[in-house]
């Protein structure tokens, strides 16, 4: 199941008011509460629509899969909401329909959560349900095989996708024989090798109440939701099963693999070592991205590839912090033709950046547009659950959403150039191409048989 996936019932209810303008103007206050039974969560209290938005949880996701099972998370996912308790998969979904309930569950590589919507007037029904989700799966046989087939479908499907392609072989190449080189939804064969008691495992090891994180938004009050935490999450384990996952670096750094489909565009994947959430310089990395390339249309590979020279119709790049390990990524897509010179524009901007730095003029535009756009991620109730989430994960503190602007202000064009020379390394950039490619000095091909 996609990360993203929601039933979204009734989308256009959903949205807030709370956060229309930047956070700069008008600062979020978030409330700490805890319940009776120790359980935490951030709550920003907003009753001026009858409407409950909560995102949860639970560190230790698809990386932590079995090698042999790989998929486990993604299909817990996948199912949690099939059935529980006493209601079948039928019986379930018909009680989330009847109620305008939204309730949805995914794994990343790092992580199980979810989300939960409701009308206010629903609101016992839909945290119940929720309960009944987490604390009782059913895992019935029918639903089990339904889900199966569609996971099957889609790893089928995106056999022949090129950005699936693209990003299964730079991840393969990148952190070989590490859990981050698995794709999150499973293999074929690891798929089909999934049992009722790897789901249930999964469900035993990894959803505990002393790392759960909770983030809700919405018409309710302190003492309501701590007394909603416990009914909801007190029943389950209050400790996980202890997990690792080893720290990475990037193996494959310099390659440059293509992946030979006998298509008229190439996509095209490159990335290097990155910077963690915690690292000091990760404010200057965020606003030496976006001049790179994280701009869209303002950005260096943007100017320089597509719009002095028309060769791509899209090219990026972004800062991809996980837990165990980070990167520094992008991509573009392009005619067959047009990747060589693409990928050697690519390089060089990385490599004039790290040399020559940025000018104040760039500096000061991408700072004020970082600082400008923050708050447009937070016009809906999930968004902003999902943010208070995030931030308790990476442990940035609660005063975090009204002082990040301050720390993209504060970056000087000293820290920025500082820390190109540091990160960027245009001869680590791994490539990796999936098309037809003219002229280019690949150092690994893979045919069309794969």
């Amino acid at each position: 199941m996609s990360p993203s996936v929601m039933r979204g019932l009734f989308a256009p209810v959903f949205a807030l008011a709370v956060v229309l303008v930047p956070v700069s103007a008008q600062a979020i206050e978030i409330q700490r509460v805890i319940s009776k039974g120790g359980i935490e969560a951030w709550l920003v209290e907003d009753h001026s629509l009858p409407i409950i938005s909560m995102r949860f949880l639970f560190p230790g996701g698809a990386a932590t899969d079995p090698i042999d099972r790989h998929g486990t998370a993604n299909m817990v996912g996948g199912l949690l909401d099939e059935g529980a308790g006493d209601l079948d998969s039928q019986a379930f979904q018909s009680r989330l329909a009847d109620e305008s309930i939204s309730l949805s569950f995914s794994a990343s590589r790092d992580n199980f959560g979810g989300n939960l919507k409701a009308l206010t007037r629903n609101r016992d029904e839909a945290f119940d349900l929720l309960r009944l989700a987490l604390t009782k799966p059913r895992f019935d046989t029918d639903a089990v095989e339904r889900i199966r087939a569609q996971i099957l479908a889609g790893i089928a499907a995106r056999t022949n996708n090129p950005n699936q392609i693209a990003q299964r072989t730079f991840w393969a190449a990148t952190f070989p024989g590490h859990p981050y080189s698995r794709p999150r939804e499973g293999t074929a064969e690891s798929v089909a090798a999934i049992t009722n008691v790897d789901l249930r495992t999964f469900v035993t090891r990894r959803l505990a109440r002393s790392e759960l994180i909770v983030g809700v938004v919405g018409d309710i009050t302190p003492d309501d939701l701590k007394m909603l935490l416990d009914q909801t999450f007190g029943d389950l384990p209050e400790r996980a099963e202890a997990f690792t996952i080893p720290k990475a670096e990037p193996a494959a750094a310099g390659d440059v693999i293509v992946v030979r489909k006998n298509n008229p565009q190439s996509r095209v994947l490159f990335g290097q070592k990155g910077l963690y959430r915690d690292d000091p310089d990760y404010y200057s990395a965020l606003v030496l991205n976006h001049i790179l390339g994280g701009g869209s249309f303002t950005s260096r590979l943007y100017d320089e590839i597509r719009e002095k020279r028309g060769l791509a119709y899209s090219v990026f790049s972004y800062l991809l912090p996980m837990e165990s390990a980070a990167l520094w990524l992008g991509g573009a897509g392009t005619e067959n033709a047009a990747v060589s010179v693409s990928v050697k524009l690519v390089r060089d901007q990385w490599a004039s950046i790290r040399a020559f730095g940025v000018t104040e003029d760039e500096l000061d535009k991408a700072k004020a547009n970082l600082i400008g756009s923050f708050g447009l991620r937070f016009d809906n109730s999930a968004a902003i659950s999902g943010m208070l989430v995030a931030v308790q994960r990476r442990d940035l503190g609660i005063e975090f959403l009204n002082e990040r602007n301050n720390l993209i202000d504060q970056v000087t064009l000293e820290d920025v150039n500082r820390v190109a020379k540091r990160v960027l390394d245009p001869a680590a950039l791994t490539v990796v191409v999936v098309g037809d490619p003219e002229n280019i000095d690949a150092t690994h091909t893979i045919g069309e048989d794969g």
